[in-house]
């Protein structure tokens, strides 16, 4: 991870907390626990939520077939340029809540995965619920939402919505995560 990678994500979060979520961006060990539960040979669409400085997107860009369509969702403009940089073969966009609109946009009908690093204990209800549905929406029958969060507050809110195949302790990331494989 480059130095500037981590000062840009600190800056963000003074900017606004609410929203990034950590001070410092995912770990290595935190981005291959996400993204080893997908089969990427068989993978035609993903979207990342909260793709901030990219830590989790090396690893998606590394594991993602040449005909993998991926789409990014960062809010913050210094880090979506920044992505939109260094992964000018990803689609990168401001708002996750918007993710159906942004497919159609595409041409994509349903993705396969959604990897997320969105603080969703964070955000009000109503945001959360409004996320969660064009998720649940977005994914294929069968399809994976797999997202991490600083603790087990989100496992009920989570299970209303999806069912929870694993919940993966990754002890190696500042703070230590928790990786929800949920299933549509």
């Amino acid at each position: 991870m480059k130095t500037n990678d981590k000062l840009l994500f600190l800056k963000s979060f003074v900017k606004n907390p609410k929203n990034v979520g950590s001070i410092i961006p995912s770990s290595r060990f935190l981005a291959s626990a996400m993204v080893n539960h997908a089969i990427w040979q068989e993978s035609t669409a993903v979207a990342e939520l909260g793709a901030g400085t990219g830590a989790i997107t090396r690893y998606i860009q590394k594991n993602a077939n040449e005909h993998t369509k991926v789409l990014l969702f960062e809010m913050d403009q210094t880090m979506r340029n920044n992505l939109q940089h260094e992964y000018p073969e990803f689609i990168s966009y401001p708002n996750a809540a918007a993710l159906l609109d942004t497919m159609k946009n595409e041409g994509i009908d349903e993705l396969d995965y959604i990897f997320s690093g969105l603080p969703f204990f964070n955000f009000e209800r109503t945001l959360r619920d409004a996320l969660f549905e064009e998720i649940h929406q977005a994914l294929k029958p069968g399809g994976r939402f797999i997202a991490f969060q600083y603790s087990l507050q989100m496992k009920k809110h989570l299970s209303e919505k999806f069912t929870i195949e694993n919940i993966e302790f990754v002890p190696l990331n500042v703070p230590s995560a928790f990786v929800y494989v949920c299933r549509k």
